[in-house]
């Protein structure tokens, strides 16, 4: 094989992995000139708002309390998450990274298990004891309890999970190698999406009753299902 032709196969398969983390940024910072509109933003809109001048900055625009206080705990799982993106901190933007904070009742609350399509996670724990892990593409668990000031890693697209197993709250500090990880929340995506009853059925071996009981909790469907016609 001529060096020539190695070197362009080896780009083809290199190139399209490289393009799949966030853009690297080209100056130092770019705080976004909303024009004076509120957060949070409409993320998809911060590339085409203009960069403020680095004189008009101060430090403040470079501060966020935006994890300083549990968020709205859940009655079922008694988990509370607050997400800090470029959305409601707009300093974050070009700088590829987001950061949440995630709450926990004691003794038995839960993150259920979830995962990021864009976004590593390296999660801290700042108080209590937590149980946390994630599965890889091969079905192993790997799984442990976290003490305070330790800290787990994510892989990108991994579905992880954490559970309060102290007997106090316990707070865990989430950060992300993207300004937009997303979210796909396993039970609810596959209860509450609108995906058809026989497809649920045959793919979980429920029967109609059960069904219906997992869709009640995770919530009726917000959206039409955008399906082809049979």
């Amino acid at each position: 094989m001529a060096p020539r032709d190695l070197l362009l196969q080896l780009a083809a398969v290199l190139l399209p992995a490289s393009s799949t983390a966030d853009p690297d940024a080209v100056q130092d910072y770019c705080v976004p000139d909303t024009g004076g509109r509120a957060v949070p933003v409409d993320p998809a809109r911060l590339p085409s708002y203009p960069c403020r001048s680095p004189a008009n900055l101060t430090a403040a625009d470079f501060t966020s309390a935006g994890v300083r206080a549990a968020g709205n705990f859940s009655s079922d799982t008694g988990f509370a998450g607050v997400s800090v993106t470029p959305a409601t901190f707009p300093a974050l933007h070009t700088l590829g990274m987001s950061f949440a904070r995630a709450d926990l009742s004691a003794a038995g609350g839960v993150n259920p298990p979830h995962y990021h399509p864009r976004a590593t996670e390296t999660a801290l724990v700042l108080a209590g004891r937590v149980y946390a892990g994630f599965v890889d593409t091969g079905g192993r668990v790997f799984a442990k309890v976290l003490e305070k000031g330790e800290v787990m890693v994510f892989p990108r697209a991994m579905v992880h999970f954490q559970m309060n197993v102290g007997d106090e709250p316990a707070t865990v500090y989430g950060s992300f190698n993207s300004e937009n990880p997303g979210i796909v929340r396993i039970p609810a995506t596959v209860f509450g999406s609108g995906i058809k009853d026989g497809v649920l059925e045959r793919a979980f071996g429920l029967s109609p009753e059960e069904l219906r009981r997992l869709q009640k909790r995770f919530g009726p469907p917000k959206t039409k299902t955008a399906e082809m016609d049979d």
